[in-house]
């Protein structure tokens, strides 16, 4: 972890929190979450099966879908999830930007425009040369299988290509609590490591002696930590607590954080629950019907293939010894049937009639049908319009949470920590002076019936003629289409020019020299 104002401070809080109080609070935590550790097992299972299983660590490399027959469902995760990356966090494109809040003056608007244009570019770019892209698909997918996901964002070491460094943690090492304000703002953290990571990662912590008498004798064993993030007053405590149950339970390392290291987001949320739910788990009964139809199909197909037969037992014929393979010759004594194929009783078109309509259920529960990529290359604005407010429709409410419980918590700590570093001004985003604009394409898709409607309304005024005509404000409806369409600030004036200044003329395009000679 990083130190400093957007890192933790190493004071040790005296608030007379031991070890084993805070081991006490993350063990009640997590028996409260055991409950969703058998339905999170079972969505995985049928849907995301390389993530990391609640039931034991696991072995990195081991084939984890054995129990899978049907594809389904982990195509349509993975299509959902790069659908979310790709209209919330498209990698290599500019998806938020900051603006002059409403208290500031016309004046102060256009003198702050550029600087914070400069600074949402410097932000877009860390983000850019981190791992950001891989680490939040890799969240993307657990969010869309068992509703909750949890990124850990830290600050890269020096003379990294990014200051920003995140991981996806796994929901099986996290515990988390839901604050009064119902955010996921209380984070553990249960991994293990060996004594030599320990000690690169917590330099000057106290070891105790059976813990390195067990190193020496072991060096590569691994030893369990509690790591917890935890609401306290307008910051947040942190501590790590070394559980090795070989000494009692140890300080590893103290601090405060102002912003929160992890950032944990819901899909959707019931009421009175903390944990998220998603659209894996509504489509689960179809999902594990469809996989246990597949399954049958293949047998079906199975003793479709290899038959089933009966033989009469006559003292020749020894069924552990036949072997039915093309040339092989069956003895059978004189006058006994030999072996008789029985009648599969099997119908496979009616098991692909069942298979297709839940395939289908499952398509459009998980919104693969819905987000799947434009077959047609050539669509009517009125098509893409329209595309673009489904697209909205379907996603608003979840991307309306994912805003509140991802994104601006993401870019709050961004902003503090290339701050405190000297990369970009030092400037708050609290929605009064800088305020936090979303240029996602999904953002974007949801400001286009505004759009659209202002377009109407204007064409409609010039109909009208004059008179009507005078009722528009050219610059404020400017104005406000640059930032529904996203436009840099640095680009819009706020203040329009006085009237005795003539407005810039725009020097004519650059023509080719064909085109030029004919006028």
């Amino acid at each position: 972890m990083e130190p400093g104002s957007a890192g933790p401070t190493r004071a040790a809080p005296a608030d007379g929190l031991t070890p084993t109080a805070l081991l006490d609070r993350y063990r009640a935590a997590r028996e409260r979450r055991g409950v969703w550790e058998s339905h999170w097992q079972e969505c995985y299972d049928h849907a995301l099966p390389n993530a990391q299983a609640f039931r034991g660590a696991g072995t990195p490399g081991e084939r984890r879908g054995d129990r899978l027959f049907d594809g389904t469902a982990p195509d349509a995760v993975e299509q959902l999830a790069a659908s979310l990356l790709a209209q919330l966090t498209p990698p290599w494109s500019r998806w938020f930007g900051f603006q002059p809040g409403p208290a500031l003056s016309d004046e102060e608007r256009d003198r702050v425009a550029p600087m914070l244009d400069r600074a949402a570019g410097i932000v877009q770019a860390h983000f850019d040369r981190s791992n950001f892209a891989v680490e939040i698909h890799q969240a993307f997918l657990d969010l869309v299988a068992v509703g909750t996901a949890c990124l850990l964002m830290e600050e890269a070491a020096p003379g990294a290509p990014s200051s920003l460094r995140f991981t996806a943690v796994p929901l099986a090492e996290a515990v988390l609590e839901e604050g009064p304000e119902g955010r996921l703002d209380g984070t553990f953290r249960r991994s293990e490591a060996t004594l030599a990571q320990i000690e690169r990662r917590f330099p000057g912590a106290e070891i105790p002696d059976a813990l390195r008498r067990h190193a020496e004798s072991a060096p590569d064993s691994r030893f369990p930590l509690v790591e917890a993030v935890l609401p306290e007053g307008i910051g947040y405590r942190w501590a790590v607590v070394l559980d090795s149950g070989l000494a009692e339970p140890g300080w590893l390392a103290r601090g405060r954080f102002h912003q929160s290291p992890f950032i944990s987001f819901r899909w959707l949320k019931a009421p009175g629950e903390a944990y998220g739910r998603s659209p894996v788990m509504k489509a689960l009964p179809d999902i594990k019907t469809a996989n246990k139809v597949v399954e049958l199909v293949l047998k079906n197909a199975s003793v479709a293939v290899t038959g089933i037969w009966q033989a009469d037992d006559d003292g020749v014929i020894n069924p552990a010894t036949i072997r039915l393979v093309p040339g092989t010759i069956i003895p059978k004594a004189v006058g006994s049937a030999g072996l008789t194929p029985l009648a599969n009783p099997g119908r496979f078109d009616v098991s692909q009639l069942v298979l297709d309509d839940l395939r289908a259920r499952i398509r459009h529960a998980l919104l693969v049908d819905r987000l799947a990529p434009l077959h047609e290359a050539r669509m009517t604005a009125t098509e893409v319009l329209e595309r673009s407010g489904e697209m909205a429709r379907l996603l608003g409410a979840t991307y309306g949470r994912l805003q509140a419980e991802m994104l601006t918590p993401l870019l709050m700590r961004a902003v503090s920590i290339l701050r405190r570093r000297g990369e970009i001004p030092d400037f708050a985003v609290d929605g009064r002076l800088v305020e936090l604009q979303h240029r996602s394409p999904l953002a974007q898709a949801q400001a286009q019936r505004d759009v659209q409607a202002t377009l109407q309304w204007l064409d409609t005024a010039q109909r009208l003629g004059p008179e009507a005509l005078a009722t528009v404000d050219a610059a404020a409806t400017a104005r406000w289409l640059g930032e529904a369409f996203g436009v840099p600030a640095k680009l819009v004036r706020a203040e329009p020019l006085p009237p005795e200044m003539p407005a810039p003329e725009m020097p004519p395009p650059d023509l080719p020299p064909e085109e030029a000679a004919h006028g």
